[in-house]
């Protein structure tokens, strides 16, 4: 593990695997998330921000583990917030005119804040479709459609276990560490 200062750095999350006989679809969905999310967060667990930062593949050079980090948590404003629970709040690090900024960390930012508003966003996106089912239907169309949470939660899900990978590898660049 680095040498980085707690305030800097990010400790490992206890996860478990969701309920192997669940019976309420929902709350499978949400713990499928929920496993998925400390996945990506114990990626980058004990980097400090120079490793956490790097780019290291020429064809994707916006692509860090930071990086991949805040465009999960801007995935679940825009999906789980926004289009699922009907939230009218500000998209997060999205400029139209610029594809992939999402991926631009700002000099200030530590391992420690990027994660932070990672998990600040999954209470929020929990407390946006509290209360709702897997088959209502989204408060926001998108593209002109409508969804159901169950679509919004497992769009979500696979988003995040893409990324998840993309993330097992960042962390073997970053300092030889292998996932599961």
């Amino acid at each position: 593990m680095s040498n980085t200062s707690s305030k800097e750095s990010v400790e490992v999350l206890e996860r478990s695997w969701p309920e192997l006989h669940a019976t309420d679809e929902l709350r499978l969905l949400e713990e499928f998330l929920t496993f998925l999310r400390i996945t990506a967060v114990n990626k980058v667990a004990g980097l400090d921000r120079s490793k956490a930062v790097a780019t290291p593949w020429p064809t994707s050079p916006m692509m860090s583990l930071l990086g991949v980090i805040q465009h999960l948590t801007a995935v679940e404003r825009w999906w789980i917030s926004k289009v699922g629970g009907g939230l009218d709040v500000p998209t997060l690090y999205w400029d139209d005119d610029e594809p992939d900024t999402d991926f631009k960390i700002p000099p200030e930012a530590t391992p420690a804040s990027v994660v932070a508003a990672y998990r600040a966003e999954w209470a929020a996106s929990g407390d946006a479709i509290c209360g709702m089912s897997p088959d209502d239907k989204t408060k926001l169309s998108f593209r002109g459609e409508d969804r159901t949470i169950r679509w919004i939660l497992t769009h979500v899900i696979q988003e995040t276990a893409r990324h998840v990978g993309h993330l097992d590898v960042l962390r073997e660049f970053a300092d030889g560490q292998r996932g599961e």
